[in-house]
């Protein structure tokens, strides 16, 4: 109680801005504070927790085991009390004027943020959207720290402790030009075996997928001539050449210059999710975007 007396809000305030930035300066501009203030706040919280709390070091500083302890709950507790003091107001898109991030790979431009878009433009005219490259390893920090509003992902690489809503279900099938001389009719699959195939490899240079490994079930293995990262870059290659692709069915839905087939083998289909960070699960606005992207998809 005798430490609780000794603070202020805006000593927790500015502990947790430090706890994200790790760097005085940042910290200083992101609360508009000058930086010898920010400094003095640091040094009123050392003493208050009788613990240095963050450390030079050689990329920022580096925090104590102390400060990594009081980073989660300390971010509950200010969520908790700007809940308090500011009550949720409905959310009136046609007024609005927020700010989204979401995460996605090219993929989800085309299947979530592309039919989403028009509307959104129609009904929240006055709010701004940005689309951030989808990074999986990083989208829980990204949205705890406020950096993301919502990711689409598979609902199976989805990171643990997130919320989620599943969207929709994708499943796989055989693509290639129109008029490709072996897509006349759907191959067999000893015929698809002998195809020439891209693939995309969302980490770079594999030749080895989900197809793949449907094959090794019944002892085939198919001709992978391309790997590429992007999913867009293949609809060219696959509209000017005569490779072929197992691409997801949203991605190439009428597509005038691609002829669709169903593929000779079973390729498990994966689920698209929009995920998000507790702490915004409650925020109005967040709600009705959530609710707006579910229904547009």
């Amino acid at each position: 109680m005798n430490n609780l007396r000794r603070l202020d809000l805006n000593l927790l305030v500015t502990l947790d801005v430090l706890l994200s930035e790790h760097n005085v300066t940042r910290t200083a501009q992101r609360l508009n504070f000058s930086q010898p203030s920010v400094s003095v706040h640091l040094a009123k919280l050392r003493d208050i927790f009788g613990d240095p709390l963050l450390l030079p070091g050689p990329r920022g500083m580096r925090p104590t085991a102390r400060a990594e302890a009081l980073r989660e709950p300390l971010r509950l507790a200010l969520d908790a009390l700007e809940n308090a003091v500011s009550p949720a107001s409905p959310f009136d898109p046609a007024k609005a004027s927020d700010i989204w991030r979401v995460a996605a790979s090219d993929y989800g431009e085309s299947t979530i943020v592309l039919p989403v878009l028009r509307g959104l433009r129609s009904v929240a005219s006055g709010t701004r959207l940005a689309v951030l490259e989808l990074a999986p390893r990083r989208i829980a920090r990204q949205a705890e720290q406020g950096e993301i509003d919502l990711a689409f992902h598979t609902t199976e690489g989805a990171p643990p402790g997130m919320r989620r809503r599943a969207l929709f279900t994708e499943r796989y099938v055989l693509v290639g030009r129109v008029g490709h001389p072996r897509l006349k009719r759907r191959p067999t699959l000893a015929q698809f075996c002998k195809l020439d195939h891209v693939m995309v490899s969302p980490d770079g240079g594999g030749f080895h997928g989900v197809t793949d490994e449907a094959l090794a079930k019944v002892g085939l293995t198919r001709r992978v001539v391309l790997s590429v990262p992007h999913f867009l870059f293949v609809r060219s290659v696959l509209a000017t050449t005569d490779l072929v692709a197992m691409l997801p069915a949203r991605l190439v839905r009428d597509v005038s210059e691609l002829q669709v087939v169903e593929p000779p083998v079973d390729v498990p289909g994966y689920q698209m999710a929009m995920l998000w960070h507790e702490r915004s699960h409650r925020d109005p606005a967040h709600q009705w975007l959530r609710e707006y992207i579910a229904g547009a998809v």
